[in-house]
């Protein structure tokens, strides 16, 4: 094919060599050197064309772009005499975004994943300044309850929300405290030293948010509210402990337990669970359980957020 391509080129050398001298003899000669030239070309080749229009049945497209092409307008468009599309405007087939009679999925795409990324911009800017208004506390004596705490550093700023954790390795405990501003954090910080209950806290910039609640768990009532007070969350639960074996554990050493909630699933390689006692002093000692072994384990316990409601039994339907 390259070789047929050269000759045809030296054809019209020689075709604008003899222009000058003999044009009627020349041009016959060299029309009919092309015509020989061609007749050795291929009759069976086929032109080709991209594979996303083998779908359409293997004909060839008229006058139709891919939906991949690029937005271009031709010279005889941009001036004005090219084809109009079926609104009157001469723009190309994949100028507004589809081609034939397609969506273009690729800007499709593209705005989605924009989108996505505007997000997710967002919401790490949120959790960012969330982080930047966070203090944490540290050496919090079990007795120190949430709503002491949260009172103490709202003389600083205005107390957005306030967690006290568990520490499996310590019997004191740590807490994230929220302001609304960075400035109460920033006046925060002047605490550390100071003594809660019996011991020094120490008061930092935090390095994580708080996480959100789940609006649909929290107390909707007083008598929830007061449930609340007796429950306490236990995470890091050997997951070949039982639900016998955590009411067991905590009416030993804490007192009656009136309601349990043993969670997990196949992913985490511990348990959670939610401990309801009849005594909200049981709660308080139930704290001071953080470090102790429970199975295999030393289990972390925190005031609950939540109640632990009871299970909704589900109504069984009549099958025709």
């Amino acid at each position: 094919m390259a070789a047929v391509a050269e000759q045809a080129i030296a054809a019209e050398d020689q075709f604008a060599r003899c222009e000058k001298t003999a044009p009627e003899e020349c041009e016959d000669e060299v029309v009919a050197k092309l015509s020989h030239l061609l007749s050795k070309l291929n009759p069976a080749a086929k032109e080709f064309f991209p594979s996303n229009y083998a779908s359409a049945g293997g004909q060839k497209p008229h006058d139709r772009l891919s939906s991949g092409a690029p937005v271009f307008v031709a010279a005889s468009s941009f001036h004005g005499y090219g084809p109009a599309s079926n609104d009157g405007s001469s723009r190309d087939s994949s100028s507004d975004g589809s081609a034939n009679n397609q969506p273009n999925r690729r800007r499709r795409n593209g705005y989605d994943q924009g989108r996505w990324r505007m997000n997710d911009r967002s919401r790490r800017a949120e959790r960012e300044d969330s982080i930047r208004r966070t203090v944490y506390v540290s050496a919090i004596d079990y007795h120190v309850t949430e709503e002491k705490l949260a009172k103490i550093f709202s003389n600083y700023g205005e107390v957005v929300d306030c967690r006290i954790c568990g520490d499996p390795h310590s019997i004191l405990r740590f807490a994230f405290i929220e302001f609304s501003d960075e400035y109460g954090a920033r006046a925060a910080l002047t605490l550390g030293g100071a003594v809660l209950g019996y011991y020094k806290v120490k008061v930092l910039p935090s390095k994580t948010a708080i996480v959100p609640v789940n609006p649909n768990f929290l107390p909707n009532s007083e008598d929830e509210e007061e449930m609340v007070i007796r429950t306490v969350y236990c995470t890091n639960i050997d997951k070949k402990v039982t639900q016998m074996d955590v009411k067991a554990f905590f009416e030993q050493r804490c007192g009656e337990v009136s309601r349990l909630r043993l969670l997990g699933d196949n992913i985490h390689s511990t348990r959670i669970a939610f401990v309801e006692f009849a005594q909200a002093e049981s709660a308080i000692i139930a704290l001071n359980c953080s470090g102790n072994v429970l199975g295999t384990l030393p289990i972390r316990v925190s005031p609950s957020k939540t109640p632990v409601r009871p299970r909704i039994p589900r109504s069984t339907s009549n099958r025709v």
